[in-house]
């Protein structure tokens, strides 16, 4: 695009001071319940927002964030890119689902050359992910579309699985195990190919970390799937059913690594030069270091030990600035014209701010997947190191901390622009623990509190929203009711996944006379982009969706 300009809107001049935009990570909107730690929370400040006349609902799942369907949780990863780019751009399951249907992804150079180097002899092809159907990071379907087909030319193949209980049921492992361990059987029946489960673990323990946070996570996952290095056992279900007779509460997710062996102890499959390793992930946050870790000739984060030469292929490239993987199946979104680069090129300063569990998604995932900035004259981000703390034991996080750099950088400089993230009530809801999640909830109102005071003495706008649900449903409900599931002791069973609720939109601007603009229907939250411009007194660009706010 060769015109970048951006034009003054017609009916509202901005307000004075900076439009800043807190991201409350994971706070949806959902009825008053037990397992709603939002309503049960004290938040003075965030009632005030809601019972304010600029208080809306975005819808924030499904097809208003790229995601195939109405059924399919939103995420951070798509969330931030439809509010940092102002359109809905069909995302990473999208992409890969369209591909596997069209059989587009078998037609590649890169599907190709793959399967021609694992086909030979002594040659194994690994396929490396989340198992799950979750939807957020990868789809087992996806992966069963790979063994299928790679099952027509590919004699060895091994399974590394990472187990979920995080973006699906925590505790279902087994469900998802039997499901791949019956079409690996059905493959080596049918054919007399060689198909086994190798090695695993629980997702944030093993393998996906992601913005560097914590490396031993991939270091751990390495010396599982690549040396065969760990708790041996017999197969992947005898891992799991050990680990949880040994630690009867333990989540999905924190599952210890482990490596499947022979009756000799030898493990069945290492990862080894020559071989082909596949990551089934689409997402790219927690694709990243262990992409590194495969690709990078420098690389320093852990020691590799006896490094394997191998074909490296991602489902995705998940990063594409810095071209990680080179192999990948599917090309990801190109999302252009993201508001980011709109006020670089219009020399408009910009702050983003957040602790390192979602720096990302305030920068990288904001600017369209792109790493760097447009304009470091003019974009300012600030990094605040995450705990590595389990999150349920630090519920407040880095709140205070990510709101003490934003009001010393909005006293000390000229900021139009400000966007933070506090990722409480994602990472913490995550843990399945509500009074948890409660304290979460209400340290971010205490931080909320602190923003509106500044903005007020500012004379600008703050917009407080989600990128989507999670700590507003901590137990699993009964299908289209609100009714909680029980287990057999009729104890409310944790939820640790997203949910398919709205998220809060609430603005405040007390020296404006701003509305809510009642013909803008069902908004989403690419609809905050052009509603972000309006406050700075902007028209929104060709093409993106229109601001929920009217003068």
């Amino acid at each position: 695009m060769s015109d970048w300009k951006l034009t003054r809107a017609r009916d509202f001049s901005g307000v004075k001071g900076p439009v800043v935009v807190c991201i409350m990570d994971g706070v949806g909107i959902a009825p008053p319940g037990p397992g709603n730690a939002v309503a049960l929370a004290r938040t003075p400040h965030l009632d005030a927002l809601q019972q304010s006349p600029l208080a809306t609902s975005l819808k924030a799942h499904g097809t208003a964030v790229g995601m195939p369907s109405d059924d399919d949780m939103g995420n951070s990863e798509v969330g931030h890119n439809a509010m940092g780019a102002g359109r809905v751009f069909a995302q990473g399951a999208t992409l890969v689902s369209q591909a596997i249907s069209s059989e587009s992804i078998f037609e590649g150079s890169v599907w190709k050359k793959m399967i021609e180097q694992a086909a030979q002899v002594s040659h194994c092809l690994h396929f490396l992910g989340l198992l799950s159907d979750g939807n957020v990071h990868s789809h087992i379907e996806h992966l069963f579309a790979l063994l299928r087909r790679a099952a027509r030319d590919v004699k060895c193949v091994r399974v590394h699985i990472l187990l979920d209980g995080r973006d699906v049921p925590d505790h279902s492992a087994l469900h998802y195990v039997e499901k791949l361990e019956s079409l690996l059987a059905e493959i080596n029946h049918k054919s007399g190919h060689d198909y086994r489960i190798a090695s695993g673990g629980g997702r944030m323990v093993t393998t996906m970390d992601r913005y560097n946070a914590d490396w031993s996570v991939v270091k751990r996952g390495w010396e599982a799937h690549v040396h065969g290095q760990g708790r041996a056992f017999p197969s992947a279900t005898a891992a799991i059913e050990t680990y949880r007779k040994e630690q009867p509460n333990i989540s999905d997710q924190q599952l210890p690594p482990f490596v499947v062996t022979e009756a000799s102890g030898k493990p069945v499959g290492r990862i080894q030069t020559g071989d082909t390793v596949v990551l089934f992930n689409f997402r790219g946050d927690r694709a990243l270091e262990i992409s590194r870790a495969f690709t990078e000739s420098g690389f320093s984060a852990f020691d590799r030990g006896e490094m394997p030469h191998v074909m490296f292929v991602g489902m995705l490239q998940y990063d594409g600035d810095l071209h990680i993987p080179k192999n990948y199946l599917v090309a990801p979104p190109l999302i252009d014209r993201t508001l980011g680069e709109y006020l670089a090129r219009n020399k408009i300063s910009q702050l983003a701010v957040s602790e390192t569990q979602k720096f990302g998604h305030v920068t990288y995932f904001w600017n369209g997947n792109r790493s760097g900035m447009f304009d470091k004259q003019f974009e300012h981000y600030v990094e605040i190191p995450s705990d590595l703390k389990p999150f349920e034991e630090r519920p407040w996080m880095k709140a205070a901390e990510i709101t003490d750099v934003t009001l010393e950088e909005l006293e000390a400089g000229s900021y139009r622009h400000a966007r933070l993230n506090f990722p409480n009530g994602d990472m913490v809801g995550h843990t399945g623990k509500l009074e948890a999640a409660i304290v979460s909830i209400e340290a971010i109102d205490i931080q909320v509190g602190r923003l509106m005071s500044e903005i007020q003495a500012l004379e600008g706008a703050l917009v407080v929203t989600a990128d989507h649900g999670n700590a507003e449903e901590m137990f699993e409900m009964e299908a289209g009711t609100h009714t909680l599931k029980r287990d057999g002791n009729g104890a409310a069973i944790p939820k640790t996944s997203h949910s398919l609720n709205p998220v809060p939109l609430y603005v405040f601007a007390p020296k404006t006379k701003l509305k809510i603009d009642p013909q803008v229907e069902q908004p989403g939250l690419a609809n905050l982009t052009a509603t972000i411009l309006y406050l700075m007194g902007f028209s929104a660009p060709s093409g993106y969706l229109p601001s929920v706010l009217t003068s």
